[in-house]
């Protein structure tokens, strides 16, 4: 998730309480058919609302960085019209995994920019750059599974879990003294702020992503095969130039395919039912 990385390189043109809540973690919907488990525990450190102010506040810096260097797409741009098409079928079916984001103000943009690299940050603010699409030569199906998995980190709050994980219990007490107005509240969404540009998922918040990522996708009537074509251009990718920055945090290999491979069959149906009613 190096949503920083654009700043090196960008073509074209503008647009547009801590409570210490130990509340039991959502699981995974009932009718799932990719087995992920519940989300973590850990998540109920730091305050939803909190992340995703902080997430709003360091979007907005990031996309008017992009307009002052011309590599905002504007409104009228087709690939953008494309993205905001396919983030939109998958957006409709985003509460079954999180019902927070009935009420997220969900943003999509792209990013002129030859490196190979897409986020979705807390809140649902997404974000996809030219390089992805333009050196993988991704097709439709392909371009969901790449925005089902970064929209699937948001839903399972992989971020809102890594930076509770990343503190010490005294840190996190100090933020929540904050959040109950006992200090600074801007301070507390800047250094939130900063750790969302630097966040590394673990493996298992891959795996999670990869897979609730494919069911969204395959719910909104996105071919499920395309998940493991993706990998598998990834994997060239990276034989060919040892690998962009989006890989360092995205590794491919043939597990990763195999998983895939393993749950397609589970949401074919579900896709075929997607297919049948368009």
């Amino acid at each position: 998730m190096c949503q920083h990385c654009y700043a090196k390189t960008s073509p074209w043109l503008p647009r547009r309480g801590f409570l210490l809540a130990v509340g039991a973690a959502a699981a995974a919907p009932a009718l799932a058919q990719v087995d992920v488990g519940a989300a973590s525990r850990m998540r109920s450190l730091v305050p939803a609302d909190q992340i995703e102010h902080a997430s709003t506040q360091q979007y907005s810096k990031l996309m008017e960085q992009a307009r002052a260097q011309r590599a905002l797409a504007p409104e009228s741009h087709p690939q953008l019209q494309r993205l905001r098409a396919i983030a939109s079928r998958l957006i409709a079916h985003s509460a079954r995994w999180n019902d927070r984001a009935r009420k997220w103000q969900w943003e999509v943009n792209l990013i002129g920019s030859k490196q190979i690299n897409a986020f979705c940050m807390p809140g649902g603010k997404i974000a996809v750059f030219t390089g992805i699409l333009d050196q993988l030569q991704l097709t439709e199906d392909e371009t969901a599974m790449v925005v089902g998995h970064e929209m699937a980190h948001a839903l399972r709050e992989h971020a809102r879990a890594r930076i509770a994980k990343s503190q010490g219990t005294g840190t996190i007490l100090s933020l929540g003294a904050q959040l109950l107005g006992l200090g600074q509240l801007g301070d507390v969404a800047a250094s939130i702020g900063t750790q969302l540009l630097t966040l590394r998922f673990s493996r298992e918040d891959e795996i999670d992503a990869d897979l609730v990522g494919l069911e969204l996708a395959a719910r909104a009537g996105f071919h499920p095969d395309a998940s493991i074509s993706l990998w598998e251009k990834m994997a060239r990718v990276k034989s060919a130039n040892g690998g962009p920055a989006f890989l360092s945090t995205h590794p491919t290999g043939p597990d990763r395919i195999r998983r895939l491979q393993e749950n397609v069959p589970r949401v074919r149906g579900l896709y075929q039912q997607a297919v049948a009613r368009r």
